[in-house]
């Protein structure tokens, strides 16, 4: 089947078309996403991105032949999957150094212990809010951008974001203010 018609396909949620479409080029995006992020980290970005193109498949404006739209669409997930890994060792970076200037004589098990409480919180949030949230906290991401990028409106991603800062205000009201 030709690429128009795989995309018309999908376009009108035909299953067939679209498991043509993940046979075809699975196996290319990851390769071509594994130059830049280790192999596991490929297969789930990619599948991922054919997850999101499934979900979102009557919003999908393809300008371009489904191939060219599918590479720079894996292109782009990976370079903010690397921007967002960079940007969250230097919060981590950087939170470290202010937990440990909260401290008169700060103990580094008990700031280290802090840091683990936080990212362990932030694991347990809804798989919704923890995506939002750490895209908003970590990718630097605008809630515009967010939203565009999720499908979502603007009252969603702020919505998710407030949800996850109570959420957090909670598991860590033994540990220090947010």
């Amino acid at each position: 089947m030709d690429e128009q018609l795989l995309l018309n396909g999908i376009l009108e949620g035909d299953t067939r078309a679209y498991k043509e479409m993940f046979i075809k080029f699975y196996s290319p995006l990851c390769e071509y996403v594994s130059q830049f992020i280790s192999d596991v980290e490929a297969e789930e970005l990619v599948q991922d991105l054919m997850l999101h193109i499934w979900e979102k498949r009557k919003y999908l404006a393809v300008e371009t032949s489904l191939k060219s739209y599918l590479f720079v669409a894996a292109k782009n997930r990976t370079f903010n999957a690397i921007r967002n890994e960079q940007y969250r060792k230097r919060v981590h970076a950087i939170l470290y150094e202010k937990l440990k200037e909260q401290f008169e004589d700060p103990d580094y098990y008990m700031v280290e212990e802090l840091a683990i409480k936080i990212q362990s919180a932030i694991k347990e949030l809804p798989e919704k809010y923890k995506e939002v949230f750490e895209m908003s906290r970590f990718g630097e991401n605008t809630n515009a951008e967010i939203a565009i990028n999720l499908g979502i409106s603007i009252k969603t991603v702020e919505y998710r974001i407030t949800k996850s800062l109570k959420i957090l205000r909670i598991k860590l009201k033994d540990y220090m203010l947010l």
